[in-house]
């Protein structure tokens, strides 16, 4: 089959940029936007929930969607509603009469949109790079993204102080229109035609088989739903917190964020040259230091040592997400791709809601401390768990083979544990 062309990489990645650029600064407008309407704590937080919801409600269908029609048009589309609820929004705030009820249905529509569009983008992503390059396309990705992301935070708090946060609103609707006429020139040529199925629900049963199939994919997929959801409520609920009880406010809090962002921008660029042999083993392994900033907020330790424990985590991270991509890419069939991307998103995102929900409570039953030692003996148990499933151990990066294909790689001794060999497969090598 031939490989798709490299400019469905570039489109992809300048799209991504511009729209996480919007979006970034969006996550903090809309929270001032309820504020100035009025609002209070609990109306920011049921916004944000609003947006959440649909989220995980939907990233199944927006699956099976994305691999029954075109991935782009699912992209697009998806986008247009994006930018026409935060054109809205924004419209509302700019006019003076925005109401909390209006501000929760727009953030419906824009999780909605977002579920629809993640795992299209995610496959789309996924089959529009060449084998022999994944891991360096997937990082430098990722470094993109990361780099907006900062950038857009950074912006996006400048800007709602100086013109408000319907403007910024405004901006992040225009950053959809532009990054929707940018996917909507995306070359589907090297996707092989579909065979009509059998429905949506058909779709999602072939999905889920495709997904439960595969040891290292639903461990790891279950692994994080609580990894990622005891790490957000963390640090969004106890950071804060701790924060302004031991560091003297949100000041030193924002530059253990601020070092979270540095520490995901070097982390990618490191994947860009390093492509670890064993990629789950290293990804895994990457999962660990996501307990150091628990651990410190636990204690806590000083501000300059929680810093480095963010900083840590934020490079981490990008191991684990650049070998998990590549392991993506290169064991899941290109035609199920998004299928298979939703359940990985619906696992991500399930137990966020509840567990920033009982974060307050748990705080009240077993103190502050206690639960976030909790919290980071759950990331350290669940990751060393893992770990004993073999294909987590013993997946190697196949270079040149098909997505999706059983074509083995080229054979190689497998080593007795404990041997620099298998050392040198834990680390991995310059690529």
């Amino acid at each position: 089959m031939p490989r798709p062309p490299s400019r469905n990489y570039a489109l992809l990645s300048s799209a991504a940029v511009i729209s996480q650029l919007g979006s970034q600064g969006a996550l903090i407008a809309s929270a001032f936007a309820v504020l100035s309407a009025g609002g209070t704590a609990g109306g920011v937080g049921l916004v944000a929930t609003a947006r959440t919801v649909p989220m995980v409600l939907f990233v199944l269908v927006g699956g099976a969607l994305a691999d029954r029609v075109p991935r782009h048009r699912v992209m697009v589309a998806a986008n247009a509603l994006n930018c026409v609820s935060q054109g809205t929004f924004g419209l509302l705030v700019l006019s003076g009469h925005a109401r909390l009820w209006q501000m929760v249905a727009l953030s419906v529509l824009g999780g909605t949109g977002q579920a629809l569009f993640g795992p299209a983008n995610e496959g789309m992503l996924l089959s529009s790079v060449d084998p022999a390059r994944a891991g360096r396309a997937f990082a430098v990705y990722r470094m993109a993204v990361n780099g907006a992301t900062i950038g857009g935070a950074a912006a996006g708090g400048a800007l709602v102080a100086l013109w408000g946060p319907g403007s910024v609103l405004l901006l992040d609707s225009m950053s959809f229109l532009v990054a929707a006429a940018l996917r909507a020139f995306l070359d589907l040529s090297h996707v092989p035609e579909r065979a009509p199925g059998g429905g949506v629900l058909a779709d999602l049963r072939d999905g889920w088989r495709e997904f439960v199939s595969r040891p290292w994919l639903w461990s790891i997929v279950g692994q994080f739903s609580v990894v990622n959801a005891v790490v957000v409520a963390g640090q969004a609920v106890y950071g804060p917190l701790v924060a302004d009880d031991h560091y003297g406010g949100a000041g030193p809090w924002g530059v253990a964020n601020a070092a979270f962002g540095a520490g995901t921008l070097l982390g990618a660029l490191a994947m860009t040259r390093w492509g670890p042999r064993r990629l789950l083993l290293a990804g895994t392994l990457g999962i660990f230091p996501f307990a150091l900033p628990l651990m410190a907020l636990a204690v806590p330790v000083s501000a300059a040592l929680l810093t480095v424990a963010m900083f840590v985590a934020g490079a981490s991270v990008e191991v684990f997400g650049v070998a998990w991509m590549t392991a993506l890419h290169q064991e899941i069939p290109e035609e199920k791709l998004s299928r298979v991307s939703s359940y990985d998103w619906l696992g991500s995102m399930a137990l966020v809601p509840v567990a920033t929900a009982l974060a307050g409570p748990a705080q009240g039953a077993f103190g502050r401390g206690q639960a976030l030692w909790g919290a980071a003996g759950l990331v350290v148990l669940l990751t060393g768990a893992v770990l004993f499933v073999p294909d987590v151990r013993n997946i190697r990066r196949r270079e040149g083979a098909v997505p999706g294909s059983d074509a083995a790689p080229v054979p190689e001794p497998v080593p007795e544990p404990g041997t620099s060999a298998d050392a040198e497969g834990a680390v991995g090598r310059a690529g």
